[in-house]
């Protein structure tokens, strides 16, 4: 029976914010594919520093990689708010990509979209300042009605706490020209 054809009520998992519900360099034992809240996935380096790779939610796959290309966790994904995932076994999952078409479309699909992302996110944040990138993150996010940590979003950022609060600084001053009002600003920044 694949995946798509049982309740999918008896596969719902639920994670308290804080929880991991990946961790790096580990096996991964199951696929999530998460049904609400929001992630964090993340990889901490040796050099104790982490990178926040992307803000994981609704529809999005975890372990699927690992589980592709039979390795450990490339990072850890923790949940932000109370998350609830549909969980299937690895079995399962290589099941329904070798018998299930309609699924396998859907993860190439998934996959492509992520990778379409990340090269977005790395192009933008080569060629504009962290002015520009702190104010795209703020306003995406601010449409989902989330905050984050500052730690959080200096690590998504590849920047240090400090440079956040530099970068806030320079942005409530005035200094960076962005391509919105002074009061949308403003708002954004609140909290910050």
């Amino acid at each position: 029976m694949s995946f798509a054809e049982s309740s999918p009520e008896q596969h719902i998992k639920c994670f308290n914010a804080g929880e991991r519900l990946m961790v790096q360099d580990k096996n991964a034992r199951e696929i999530l594919i998460l049904k609400s809240g929001v992630t964090k996935c993340y990889r901490s380096e040796e050099n104790g520093k982490e990178l926040i790779f992307e803000f994981l939610g609704k529809g999005e796959i975890l372990g699927d990689l690992e589980t592709i290309l039979h390795s450990v966790c490339l990072c850890s994904v923790e949940a932000i708010t109370p998350v609830e995932a549909y969980s299937f076994s690895l079995e399962q999952f290589d099941a329904i990509i070798d018998n299930d078409k309609t699924f396998h479309r859907k993860l190439l699909e998934e996959l492509a979209l992520r990778i379409y992302q990340t090269a977005t996110r790395a192009s933008y944040q080569q060629n504009y300042p962290v002015e520009y990138s702190l104010v795209r993150f703020l306003l995406i996010h601010k449409e989902q009605n989330l905050s984050f940590s500052k730690q959080d979003i200096a690590d998504y950022l590849a920047i240090t706490v400090r440079s956040l609060n530099r970068t806030v600084k320079q942005l409530r001053e005035g200094a960076v020209n962005t391509d919105i009002s002074d009061v949308e600003l403003r708002q954004l920044l609140i909290g910050l």
